[in-house]
């Protein structure tokens, strides 16, 4: 299993991010979608959406924003971003909306930009983190913070934020900036190398300001496949039978229950950001046999998590129960929200620092 997993990390690089085609707004919609901005994020992002009317709230009408990052916002909505401001507004975690008013606020966001919306892949960008360090020393600091914090501009050493942005994404708004904001664009300033070294050097930042190398991780050896071996078994309530909160599987892995965790996505996501100690075991990978071989028969839990929040888990949980396998669940927030809830995420090793400037 371990050589098929390798092979299949180098396979899914390869693949793109893929974003089904969202339908225009009914004038009902629009209202509804206008209504809720204006009672939940006008007192920040302010009336017009122009950003920064409170608690450096960024700028919604950016072009180059609304045009991508379509998933990475209606996480950060549903979500929120832990340690800053931005709380989380879906109902699951106590926010008043549902996942239908967070999706069309932020269609209604992207139509009032007047843009439509871009694919970017999902691949990694490298570049010369030191180089990258002393660009954004000199260019990026002032507004950003010195160490990221923020101020003018979006705190970009924020974890849950870097942890779920794609390498494509932060160069896009390094490349085109965020119009109608003090975010200028550099991509005629800078050359590919430059711009490249700054988005390597921002994504070191996931790990915290010790600015870290990171380099391909190899999956978990079998042995390691079942965590905490000598430890009991989970004695969570599941949600309809199915589905483990996060809160749940977090204290279950705090108290060194036995189990094993299977990351579905794809295995660039996996080498991004995962949960520490799962194993990655893509939903597109047909042979499930050869795939789950090396997994316990005896009855251990094995939970299955993906970013959708559900939908990849889902299907392996079903070709995992349909192969045999008893005491499955599937991880109700995801990725995204297990990050968006502050449970920490593991993504590449490291070989060495940089020195922070």
């Amino acid at each position: 299993m371990r050589s098929l997993l390798t092979g299949l990390m180098v396979v899914s690089l390869a693949l793109a991010a893929h974003a089904d085609e969202v339908p225009r707004l009914t004038a009902e919609q629009a209202a509804a979608a206008a209504a809720d901005y204006a009672q939940y994020c006008v007192l920040c992002h302010g009336a017009d959406r122009e950003g920064h009317a409170n608690d450096n709230a960024p700028s919604l009408r950016s072009k180059s924003l609304m045009e991508a990052g379509f998933y990475q916002r209606v996480m950060a909505i549903s979500y929120g971003r832990p340690g800053t401001p931005m709380a989380g507004f879906h109902e699951e975690i106590g926010g008043p909306l549902t996942s239908q008013q967070i999706s069309r606020l932020d269609v209604w966001l992207q139509e009032q930009a007047g843009v439509e919306r871009i694919r970017l892949p999902i691949a990694t960008v490298h570049g010369d983190v030191q180089l990258g360090a002393e660009l954004y020393a000199s260019r990026c600091a002032e507004c950003h913070g010195a160490k990221g914090e923020g101020g003018k501009g979006t705190a970009l050493g924020n974890p849950a934020m870097l942890s779920m942005s794609t390498d494509p994404f932060i160069r896009h708004a390094i490349v085109n900036g965020r119009q109608g904001t003090e975010m200028k664009a550099f991509g005629d300033e800078l050359s590919d190398e430059q711009i490249n070294a700054l988005t390597a050097f921002i994504r070191s930042r996931a790990t915290g300001w010790e600015i870290q190398k990171p380099v391909f991780r190899s999956p978990p050896p079998v042995e390691e496949y079942v965590l905490n071996p000598d430890g009991a078994a989970p004695d969570w309530e599941l949600k309809d039978g199915l589905y483990v909160m996060s809160a749940d599987l977090h204290e279950a892995m705090q108290r060194k229950r036995r189990m094993v965790l299977l990351d579905t996505r794809n295995m660039s996501l996996w080498q991004m950001s995962h949960i520490e100690g799962s194993v990655p075991l893509p939903y597109y990978y047909e042979d499930v046999v050869s795939l789950t071989k090396d997994l316990p028969r005896d009855g251990t839990w094995i939970v299955t998590y993906c970013e959708c929040p559900r939908a990849a888990a889902e299907y392996v949980n079903r070709r995992l129960v349909r192969a045999g396998f008893d005491n499955t669940a599937v991880l109700w927030e995801g990725a995204f929200g297990w990050v968006g809830l502050g449970y920490p995420v593991a993504r590449g090793e490291v070989a060495g620092t940089v020195a922070s400037q």
